[in-house]
């Protein structure tokens, strides 16, 4: 097992630990990502939900993502650093936006999802597996 990834917002209310690796790495260009992070795309690491041990009470809200998928954003209430995001058709995978990681540089993105609604001025790594927009399950 690798070494534990930890994080949180970024006042410190909202905190998390997580043993293991992620299952992926996705830079995400949809729409509502870009809205949400106020730039071009999301950077965030998904896990089983089990390996995902949260402190503080994250307030949420629900949305759904450019192709339907349920999501359910979670950020901190006092600073409004978003933090995780879960799907509640999918309640076995969590999210962790990887700006809220206290080591970020342990992110390593592998795909890019949803490059058909990408912004011209963001640019990502190209050598990066490209989906025009969600790859198939």
């Amino acid at each position: 097992m690798g070494k534990t990834y930890t994080g949180g917002c970024a006042c410190g209310k909202i905190r998390y630990e997580v043993e293991g690796e992620p299952i992926v790495m996705v830079d995400c260009q949809c729409r509502q990502c870009q809205r949400e992070s106020g730039t071009g795309h999301t950077s965030n690491l998904t896990f089983h939900k089990a390996q995902v041990r949260i402190e503080g009470r994250p307030s949420t809200w629900d949305t759904a993502g450019d192709g339907g998928t349920r999501k359910r954003s979670a950020f901190c209430p006092t600073c409004g650093s978003p933090v995780y995001m879960t799907f509640p058709d999918m309640p076995d995978l969590l999210v962790i936006r990887a700006a809220s990681l206290d080591e970020p540089e342990r992110y390593q993105p592998q795909i890019v999802t949803w490059a058909a609604a990408a912004q011209g001025w963001d640019r990502i790594d190209p050598t990066l597996t490209v989906f025009e927009k969600m790859p198939p399950g």
